[in-house]
């Protein structure tokens, strides 16, 4: 049985395009960058070549045949075994069934906001809003153009989720602004005295649930 080893979507995303026909990585990545999934699954075409070895040696893939077209190098085709139908199918499963949590960059910036001053912040955070609002215009069109060109939503529903996931960002980053604005948000009067706005900082305040217990 193959080991466990779920780390990276990449190596999913290549047994999915082999379980449709026998194909060489260059083809995998080809076929991932016209269906547009480059955008929800990072391609990297260096990587994509260890990814299948390493799937190999795993025993999901196996080496079909080696193909020349010309004075090109030599390609390995590879097909998807019973094992990799099986990691297939697992695999989706956990990810669709069960979350997880993930580390995205932004939270682990919220985490250690108090590093800046809360003025900054609020620019930046104003700053951000603004670089969300084009990125969700950017996502409507996408979505807009594959629905003209008749993909069906299913094969489209990453595009929906992805500009859920910016609509929900910019509202936090907008109250969290608003709140930074009229002075509104707890902590922030220690905040200040951080970055010398007030007297010498006193000890990082407790939450009331804190000073209860």
């Amino acid at each position: 049985m193959a080991a466990r080893n779920r780390g990276n979507p990449l190596a999913l995303a290549a047994l999915i395009c082999l379980y449709e026909r026998p194909m060489h990585p260059y083809e995998v990545a080809t076929t991932l960058r016209q269906r547009n999934k480059h955008e929800s699954v990072r391609l990297n075409y260096g990587s994509l070549y260890a990814v299948f070895g390493s799937l190999e040696k795993r025993g999901l893939i196996s080496e079909a045949e080696v193909t020349r077209e010309g004075r090109l190098p030599e390609r390995t085709v590879y097909e998807l075994t019973g094992a990799g139908l099986a990691e297939i199918h697992d695999w989706m499963a956990e990810l669709v069934g069960v979350p997880r949590k993930e580390y995205p960059d932004f939270e682990a910036a919220l985490a250690l906001l108090v590093a800046l001053p809360p003025d900054q912040v609020l620019a930046l955070l104003r700053e951000r809003a603004d670089r969300l609002e084009v990125g969700i215009s950017q996502s409507h069109a996408a979505g807009e153009v594959l629905r003209k060109q008749q993909v069906p939503r299913l094969l489209r529903v990453e595009t929906e989720f992805h500009t859920a996931l910016l609509d929900a960002e910019l509202a936090f980053v907008r109250r969290l602004a608003d709140e930074l604005e009229s002075g509104s948000l707890e902590g922030l009067d220690w905040w200040r005295t951080v970055h010398g706005d007030g007297p010498v900082a006193p000890p990082v305040p407790r939450s009331s649930t804190e000073e209860r217990t």
